[in-house]
Parts: structure tokens; C-alpha cells; sequence
């Protein structure tokens, strides 16, 4: 395996005076409905709005200063492309943010306030990646992928680690998954700190392809995914898919009407801005799951940059 617990640890060094100690909060009305513990870690409140400021920032950290005086490049439908121009900025190097047509409008202003430059690319990911690389092309910028990189990975596992050094005796945690960054650095935090603990993905079924990859243990991608969680509609790549076919214990799979309601909780009930992608972890537990009956839960909260335009409530 290519991302170590103590690359995990490497990264928090590296980025813990850039990035926010998000808090970790509890709701009793959360715990009673879901038959269990919950302890939200509020990645809502990092930096852009998001966990992706943690990998970026550690990629973009990692660069030597040539590289760097080059900038940085990637695609992203916002959250990822919003961090690294925010990392970017903190780093002194520019950066090309590849975004598709139909990202949020809330997320192209934050990349344009934090000084990066957008191109416009399709909706899907064969578009986005050709955009890369004819901008890789034209500006020799270093590619920081927005999950399918140890870079990203190590430091997306950072936001695991704190919530499993800080909450004691944590029986599982629940992750979204999308490309798979975020999931697959949470289960090396998580069973790097304590072997035994549970890591489940959650991710909606209209953007199935985590769960279709696990039940066939081949990678399977969905090319145009329509959900609701604008976050979560890229597939995993090989090297996430990797690690968490190892160390992943399952994934759980929502609707749309199920994140929605999740949101509503998180906004109504905890009166904090939870983004429909970050919700899936909460939707996952408003189901029956008996194997988390009675038991302590993290949830990681992934986001909170909602375009209130489009508010589904």
C-alpha cells in the first residue's frame, strides 16, 4: 500500500498551522434517532468550507519551489477547487481550477476570491480530464488530483485522526465517499489508531460506483452521475480503490430523499450549514443499522458550502 498511517501523521505536521481543528459536536436528539453515539467531526467549519483543504494544502506544501513557481492545476465540481486555490494563495503560486459547467455558483465565487483562475470543462470526466491536460500542457502546472493522489489521501486521513485522538473508545466512523480520498485516508487514520474500530463509506445510489466496486471487486466508474450531492459524483480511482477494498468494512448506500432529510437534522436540530454531500453519513444511520445499535459513531461532516439559491428546502 502506497499511503502509510505515518504519512498520515507526516501530513498533520505539515499543515496543522494552516488548516482549522474542527470541532467535534454531539446531539442527543441525532443519538436518539439513530440509536447510537453519533460525535460529528464539523469539516464544515475548515478552511473553504470543506475536508478538501486538508489534502490540498498538504500537496501543495509538498512541492518543491520549482515546481510550485509553475502552480497547480486540477479538476473539481468545487470543494477541491476552492481548497487548493486557497492553498495555493497561502503558498504563493497560482492555480488553474478546471470546473464543469453546472458547479454551484456558491463554489466558482469562493475559487475566484481566493485568486484562482477557473476554466470551464463538460460535465463529465472524460471532458474534465482533457481540459487538464491541455492547461498541464500550456503552463507546465503540477497536476494535484483531486482524490487518486498519496498527497491528498494522507492529508484528507488527517481530519480521522484528531476526531479518533480526541473521542475516546470510538467504535466506528462513517465517511462520505465520492473519489475516495477522503474515505480511504479515514480507514488508515482510523485502524492506524485503534485496529479494531469499523470504517463504512456512505454515498448516494444514484452514485453508486463505490459499492458496485466492492460487491465486484473490480473498480467500476459512472460516468455522469445525477444526485443531488454535487461532491460526490466522481468514482473512485485505483489507488483509493485500493485501500479501501483492504481496510474499508462496507459501504452504505442513501436516496436522494434521504440526504435531504439528513440535512434538514443537521440544519434544524444542530443549527449548523451541512452541504447534502456531507450529509450522507447521518442519512446512512437515519436507516436501520443494528450492527451500530448502542455503539459510538464518528461521522465526518465533509462540507458546508451549500448554494443557497438551490436549497432543496
Amino acid at each position: 500500500m502506497s499511503v502509510q498511517f505515518e504519512d498520515v501523521k507526516i501530513a498533520h505536521e505539515r499543515i496543522k498551522d494552516y488548516i482549522h481543528r474542527t470541532p467535534v459536536l454531539t446531539s442527543k436528539t441525532l443519538n436518539t434517532i439513530a440509536n447510537a453515539e453519533l460525535f460529528f467531526k464539523c469539516e464544515n467549519f475548515q478552511k473553504a468550507g470543506a475536508f478538501k483543504f486538508r489534502g490540498a494544502t498538504n500537496a501543495v506544501f509538498s512541492l518543491s519551489n520549482e515546481e510550485a513557481q509553475a502552480g497547480v492545476v486540477t479538476h473539481s465540481s468545487g470543494n477541491h477547487a476552492g481548497a487548493l486555490a486557497l492553498a495555493a494563495k497561502q503558498r504563493g503560486c497560482p492555480a488553474y481550477l478546471v470546473m464543469p459547467v453546472n458547479a454551484t455558483k456558491v463554489k466558482k465565487e469562493a475559487v475566484l476570491g481566493y485568486g484562482g483562475k477557473i476554466i470551464e470543462c463538460g460535465t463529465t470526466m472524460s471532458s474534465r480530464e482533457e481540459v487538464v491536460q491541455q492547461v498541464i500542457a500550456d503552463t507546465n502546472a503540477a497536476l494535484i488530483h483531486p482524490y487518486n493522489d498519496e498527497r491528498i489521501i494522507a492529508g484528507q486521513g488527517t481530519a480521522t485522526l484528531e476526531l479518533v485522538e480526541e473521542i475516546d473508545d470510538l467504535d466506528a466512523v462513517l465517511a462520505p465517499v465520492s473519489g475516495g480520498g477522503l474515505l480511504s485516508g479515514t480507514a488508515i487514520a482510523a485502524k492506524g489508531l485503534k485496529k479494531d474500530i469499523l470504517v463504512y463509506g456512505c454515498e448516494p445510489k444514484n452514485a453508486d460506483d463505490a459499492y458496485q466496486s466492492m460487491q465486484s471487486g473490480k473498480l467500476q466508474s459512472i460516468d455522469n452521475p445525477q444526485t443531488i450531492a454535487d461532491g460526490l459524483r466522481a468514482s473512485l480511482g485505483d489507488k483509493t480503490f485500493a485501500i479501501i477494498k483492504e481496510f474499508v468494512d462496507g459501504i452504505y448506500l442513501v436516496t436522494e430523499e434521504e440526504i435531504i432529510t439528513a440535512m434538514k437534522y443537521l440544519w434544524e436540530r444542530m443549527k449548523i450549514v451541512v452541504e447534502p454531500s456531507g450529509s450522507v453519513g447521518l442519512a446512512a444511520l437515519l436507516r436501520s443499522k443494528p450492527e451500530l445499535y448502542g455503539k459510538r459513531v464518528g461521522i465526518i461532516l465533509s462540507g458546508g458550502n451549500v448554494d443557497l439559491g438551490n436549497s432543496p428546502f
